[in-house]
Order: C-alpha cells, then structure tokens, then sequence
C-alpha cells in the first residue's frame, strides 16, 4: 500500500497539528506518510522528499509549519501536484505563517487552511482526491454528518443545564432537504469547474481565473451571485451543479461566499479573497479560518490566477492532459 498524501513537517513541535490530519486520514482509509525537514536548514531533504514521492504515487502533499512557515511553498515550486499548507501558531498568533503559506507568486499556489487546523487540511487532500474517487467522496459525507451531530449534541448539553427563570425554548422544526431546479442558467452543464465572484467588483480577479482556466482548456460555469443578497436562489444553484468538480469563490469584505459554498457542497473549494478594505485582511482571514469539517484552501489576496493552477493540480490528479498543461505553465515538465 502506498501513500496517497505526503505530510511534511518542518520541525518535530508541528506534531501535535499533524496529528490531527493523521487521525482524519486515517478515519477516510487514505494511505499517508510523514516525514520532518525544514525548509532553511534541511533544504535538499526538503527537494528529495517531494521527487521521491512523486515517484512513489503521492498524489497531494500537506505541510505543517510556523513561524516563516516557507516549507509549503518550497514544496509547490518542485512540483505539479496539489499543496495543502497548515500554518502553525508558534509566535504572534500564527499570521506569520498564515501570510508565508497562502501569498504564493504566480504560478505556484498553496491552498491555505486556517491556523493549526490539520483535520482541515486532510479533509482538504480528502475533498480533492473525492474528485476522482467515490468511496473517498462517501466516507467524507459519512465524517461531515459526524460535524453535525456533534452540534446537534453540543446544543442538548447547552440547553439541559440552562436553570433560568426566564428560559422559554421554542421547537424548531428542521425540513428534510428538498432539491429544487435552480432559476439560475447554467452556461455550460458539463462545467468540470464553478466560479463563483460574489459580486460584479470581483470581475477583475476573476477575469484571470478564467483567462487561466481557458489556457488550459478546463470547462467553467461563472455566476455571480451572493449568499446573502439571494440565500435560495444561491443555495439552488451550488445543488444543481453536479456535474462539478471543484468551487472557486472570489469575494471580498467577508467573504460569506467560501463559507456558504463550503457549508453546501463535500467538493473543494478554493478562496480567492479580494482586498476592498482593511488590506484585504477581513476577506483572507474570514475565507482561511474555517471551522472544523469545512475547508476553503484559500490563495494570496486577488491572486485569481493562482486559483486556476490550483483547481488544475487537483483535477490533473486524474486527468493527464490537464497535468501536462500544469507542468507545461509551470515551466518544469523537463523535472518531473
């Protein structure tokens, strides 16, 4: 049995984060390896690590690491395949890392979970793999429901113990789930991708997502529609894209397009935040910290083209003809 993921750490203290992928993969059945080598100090390790796994099948790689946290990155410029990057809270709360693993050049992404949330990157590499692979794609569904009914039975320990005078709970009743045909056209019903701009001011990040996606002759449907200005029709719309692969959402401010598409959907979703105020920090940091059990790997700010390699590393998994494009873009098909 090979690994499908390689895990690297960048020093022996980002255990105790890899250890909750560990336990994640090891709930999915996917086969995984670990290693540790810094990124500074054990560079050339670092290169072997990645041209080995290759070798072996490895198909996408997870790194863990704080502080400059330059270890996914360095990863993501030796090769074609997916790179999940975990940042590690060690000093300042983590934003050293954070900024390191998501604010990639071009054309070398990282898909960015939030700050020590390991069990989010594994189900990431989970989600990508599930593109391809349908007894993955299941066992996720199975493990997200484990999400729920943990909230389902964190709110009856909550309510059980509440002794006020005052308490007058109401019932809430949930409807079963009901698929409607979504209002919105679909322009292409084959799409391998969606993209997804919260609003027209996100045109102009979204432009080179497409422009990237055409050159690599990968289908899209682009809608622009916000969770919160049309909550159904938005809802409609992500259940009836089926045939769909993987989500890219590009929004600014907070960023509540990520996390709706991420609370719809079992597929990957990429998150390109765009910078309207604060620097662009409301949007990066409300798409990257993402609860347990709903991942957005999250690129640099507006960096719309780093989406598209990214969504390509993923669907090459499994497609040779979108792999070649990659390697070709990425300028490195003589090294893999």
């Amino acid at each position: 049995m090979k690994p499908k993921v390689m895990i690297v750490l960048g020093s022996g203290t980002d255990y105790i984060v890899a250890k909750k992928a560990m336990n994640i993969l090891e709930e999915l059945k996917i086969p995984y390896d670990l290693k540790v080598a810094s990124a500074h100090r054990t560079h050339e390790k670092v290169k072997s690590i990645v041209s080995d796994s290759l070798k072996n099948g490895v198909e996408i790689f997870i790194g863990i690491a704080g502080l400059s946290a330059h270890l996914p990155g360095i990863i993501a410029a030796n090769t074609h395949k997916p790179v999940i990057g975990v940042p590690v809270d060690v000093k300042i709360g983590g934003l050293d890392a954070l900024f390191a693993c998501s604010q990639m050049p071009f054309p070398v992404p990282v898909a960015t979970v939030g700050i020590d949330r390991g069990e989010n990157g594994a189900l990431l590499a989970a989600q990508m793999m599930g593109t391809y692979n349908e007894k993955i794609r299941s066992r996720i569904i199975k493990l997200r429901k484990g999400y729920y009914e943990k909230v389902e039975k964190d709110e009856s320990h909550i309510l059980n113990n509440i002794e006020g005078n005052y308490y007058s709970p109401i019932k809430i009743e949930i409807p079963e789930p009901t698929r409607k045909t979504a209002n919105t056209k679909i322009s292409d019903k084959n799409a391998l991708v969606s993209v997804i701009p919260g609003s027209y001011s996100d045109m102009k990040i979204t432009k080179k997502t497409t422009t990237f996606l055409d050159r690599m002759d990968i289908s899209y449907d682009l809608n622009v529609i916000s969770p919160i200005r049309y909550p159904e029709r938005f809802q409609e719309y992500i259940e009836s894209l089926e045939t769909v692969k993987l989500f890219i959402a590009i929004s600014g401010l907070s960023a509540h397009v990520t996390g709706a598409i991420a609370a719809l959907t079992d597929k990957p979703v990429i998150g390109v935040p765009c910078a309207l105020k604060t620097y662009g920090l409301d949007s990066l940091l409300s798409m990257v910290n993402m609860p347990p059990g709903a991942p957005v790997g999250t690129v640099g700010l507006g960096n719309g083209g780093n989406a598209a390699i990214l969504a390509a590393e993923i669907l090459g998994i499994n497609n040779k003809k979108i792999e070649a494009k990659v390697k070709k873009l990425k300028g490195r098909s003589i090294n893999f």
